[in-house]
């Protein structure tokens, strides 16, 4: 294919304009889905009629892949703008592709840029623009004769890692309306301009749902409305606490080391917290008549788990028996986070006001100083 080359500082891409008919047949459509219980997200019926859903239904899908999942009704609302644009162009942005192999161009000789640029022997995969194409896919269908007469203006990465085209997802999709926040908790770790003190909490986050040991395993939202299960914090709930400790232990956790062994140090910190937490709470613990699992009541607990780390964080043998000893008043406290009346016992401003107010009265009744005013 003909393409112009572009070099940016050390990076080099390329810029092609692709036959409509041409590149639906080099891509593959692949979105980003969440592993709920030990198995995959079940698609929901689709009726036999309903072309666009039963596309959809039938996508790749990879606990590897970066994408958001597909929207059903983002493509049928582009697939209608492509049948009645006229005098626009129905897809004038670029659509950005990626392969890991490293294509082969061969540049014209009158310094312009442009040459003959290789087809990658596998399809390429999209990072962004995956609704557009969705949408183009089902044009074609009804409209052979029209979508042959669009090309699609393309950028496309090649010889880099799947860590690259994930990079480059976040850049694009980082504004808080077009990425879910849970889901940008989950790329942290993968993208290398990430501040160091998010991916050291990111880390400890991904533990705690996925290690069998947590006792928030299965019980983090990483899916928003959508999760049909019932859990107990949004995963950027869960992340904002963690990095709240992690940033303010910044200077001392770089001065010791902040390797995925450092990050299991404080996973287990947190998971022994909750561990001694559980036991002092006994019945009301994940019981649906009172708040002590809802998270504004887990997000003070964390707090209190950073409070405690610092002056009894170890050893790490026995840690739960003591913490557990340390934390013993909250069973006295337990009927006053019953569900009915519970805001008139703790009354705030707001959310933020009374995760702070809980946090000093556990601070107080467990009589640990807190390191940090709330």
């Amino acid at each position: 294919m003909i393409a112009t080359q572009v070099r940016q500082k050390d990076a080099v891409f390329y810029f092609a304009s692709y036959p409509s008919e041409q590149l639906l047949a080099k891509v593959r459509f692949i979105s980003r889905f969440y592993d709920e219980d030990g198995g995959g997200i079940q698609a929901e019926a689709v009726a036999a009629d309903d072309d666009v859903g039963q596309f959809i239904s039938k996508i790749e899908r990879s606990d590897k892949a970066f994408q958001r999942q597909v929207s059903k009704a983002k493509v049928a609302a582009i697939r209608n703008f492509y049948e009645t644009a006229i005098s626009q162009p129905p897809i004038p942005g670029v659509v950005l592709l990626f392969t890991p192999q490293q294509l082969k161009f061969t540049g014209w000789n009158d310094g312009s840029g442009v040459g003959q640029l290789q087809e990658p022997d596998e399809k390429f995969l999209i990072i962004d623009g995956q609704h557009r194409l969705a949408a183009l896919e089902f044009f074609e269908r009804t409209h052979p004769d029209d979508a042959k007469n669009i090309a699609v203006p393309c950028v496309i990465f090649d010889g880099r890692t799947e860590d690259f085209a994930t990079e480059m997802f976040v850049i694009i999709n980082s504004t808080p309306t077009r990425i879910n926040k849970s889901h940008l908790v989950d790329l942290y770790e993968r993208v290398s301009w990430a501040e160091p003190d998010r991916r050291f909490a990111a880390t400890i986050a991904l533990m705690l749902y996925s290690e069998s040991d947590s006792p928030l395993r299965y019980r983090i939202n990483r899916l928003g409305g959508r999760s049909k299960q019932e859990k107990w914090i949004l995963q950027a709930e869960l992340f904002n606490e963690i990095h709240r400790w992690v940033k303010s232990a910044w200077t001392t956790l770089e001065a010791e080391g902040t390797d995925k062994r450092a990050a299991t140090r404080y996973y287990e910190m947190v998971r022994d917290f909750l561990k001694a937490a559980a036991t002092v709470w006994g019945e009301t613990w994940g019981d649906a008549g009172h708040m002590v699992t809802k998270p504004v009541a887990l997000k003070a607990m964390l707090r209190v788990c950073a409070d405690l780390a610092k002056v009894d964080g170890e050893p790490a043998e026995g840690r739960v028996e003591r913490w557990g000893a340390r934390l013993a008043p909250w069973a006295e406290q337990a009927r006053e986070f019953r569900n009915e009346g519970f805001y008139e016992r703790f009354p705030a401003k707001g959310q933020i006001e009374r995760v702070g107010r809980i946090h000093r009265d556990l601070g107080r009744w467990a009589g640990i100083v807190l390191t940090k005013k709330t």
